[in-house]
């Protein structure tokens, strides 16, 4: 898949088998992203989860070889500086306040926007919508569909953990608001149409 260029220096890479050492680089700056992770949290259900770095590194590795885990990842030349994951409910099930989404949903989502992260030496330059709207142009490349986030509904007000950036954020980027989930985070989505085409919200 040929990149796609965001700014002069910024291009989007998916993440593949190609592209796991620059993932996996940027994972290990920062100590695994938020206690190890990996970015596997949405992966897996409660039973499944490990709290051994190590271990959801050979996962998220194992999924990304399967095929199974996708990402937009935002290069600085070689080097990723940050990350969109996405990917159909099937691959990413587990969502915060899953309950009660399942109890209202209205319809299942194509592709889920489950996690955004930026390198803390890059961070406050917009690189989280860099990363979405590349995450965006994928699924397009894809063959586009309807496409939800979870963002946190802040109003504002600063929060100190955004796994999955801000509603502001989702709506400068052609998402509708479509209700909220949990006290603190809402349910946005968007329709992505085939390859570049101008996307047509829904």
């Amino acid at each position: 898949m040929a990149e796609s260029t965001m700014t002069e220096t910024w291009t989007i890479q998916p993440l593949d088998a190609g592209s796991w050492d620059a993932f996996a680089g940027l994972v290990e700056r920062h100590n695994g992203v938020f206690g190890g992770c990996w970015c596997t949290w949405f992966h897996t259900m409660a039973s499944e989860k490990e709290r051994d770095s190590g271990k959801n590194c050979e996962l998220k590795k194992r999924l990304v070889t399967e095929d199974r885990a996708h990402a937009a990842l935002v290069m600085d030349g070689d080097t990723a500086i940050a990350w969109c994951q996405y990917g159909p409910p099937s691959e990413l099930p587990n969502i915060y306040h899953r309950k009660q989404y399942e109890a209202e949903a209205d319809l299942l989502p194509d592709y889920r926007i489950t996690c955004i992260f930026v390198d803390k030496r890059y961070r406050h330059r917009g690189l989280a919508a860099v990363a979405l709207q590349g995450a965006l142009e994928l699924i397009a490349n894809a063959g586009g569909g309807v496409v939800e986030g979870y963002p946190h509904d802040n109003s504002g007000q600063r929060v100190a953990v955004l796994y999955d950036g801000t509603r502001a954020l989702y709506e400068r980027t052609g998402f509708d608001y479509i209700r909220p989930k949990g006290t603190k985070n809402c349910v946005m989505r968007t329709t992505v149409a085939p390859q570049k085409s101008r996307r047509s919200r829904s």
